[in-house]
């Protein structure tokens, strides 16, 4: 499948399930008191089967395609362990997870699974917005001696943060879909209007600028 069409589809498959869902209108209230139109929750993606069976495929097929030296998996502490456990399975590879702290009892493990120097590793992750998380596992895991290939994802808002803080760090990324094809395929189904593209493009692109919100 080439990966434009798997853009679409696990954009689809997402917005079906509501694991991404947007409300323009009635913003969302992040933590750190940003007003956004996007929840996003990809955990969703978990409990539907025919959903859960894409996302999984398509992982294994763009880790074949843009890893094929892959050796181990590494999930992200909790929201990709399981991506990475069944991708794994799909792939026939081993797989860990990286904890987002080391164990305060007996080994005081912050990677768990076995890993030898060297490996060649694609760390699993469900979402990335500022990519602050992921890029912590992507050290733990260099400082551990692993060669960490890249990380494969299944949503990026492509915020500029994010990309420039990848970019520091040469770390790739390829995930299964994104903000711009989510939001594209979210106003074809009728979920929010076509005009609502523009507004919520400027809000990836200024998060803490709310002007978006009167366009």
């Amino acid at each position: 499948m080439e990966m434009r069409e798997i853009n679409e589809k696990i954009a689809r498959d997402l917005l079906k399930i509501r694991a991404v869902f947007f409300r323009p209108e009635e913003p969302f209230t992040w933590a750190s008191g940003i007003k956004s139109p996007v929840y996003c929750d990809n955990r969703l993606t978990l409990t539907d089967v025919a959903v859960r069976t894409d996302v999984e495929e398509a992982l294994a097929e763009v880790i074949r395609a843009e890893y094929p030296e892959a050796e181990v998996l590494m999930g992200t502490s909790t929201a990709g362990i399981a991506h990475a456990a069944i991708t794994g399975h799909l792939m026939g590879l081993p797989m860990g997870y990286v904890r987002s702290g080391a164990k305060d009892h007996g080994r005081q493990n912050q990677i768990e699974g076995r890993l030898e120097k060297g490996q060649k590793v694609v760390v699993v992750e469900d979402l990335i917005s500022t990519g602050g998380s992921v890029l912590e596992v992507v050290e733990v895991l260099r400082e551990a001696g692993a060669e960490v290939l890249g990380i494969a994802s299944i949503f990026t808002y492509g915020m500029q943060k994010g990309l420039d803080r990848l970019a520091a760090a040469k770390v790739k990324n390829v995930s299964l879909t994104n903000f711009d094809v989510i939001a594209e395929e979210a106003a074809k189904e009728g979920y929010i209007r076509p005009e609502d593209i523009r507004r919520l493009i400027a809000f990836r692109n200024n998060p803490g600028d709310e002007s978006w919100r009167n366009r």
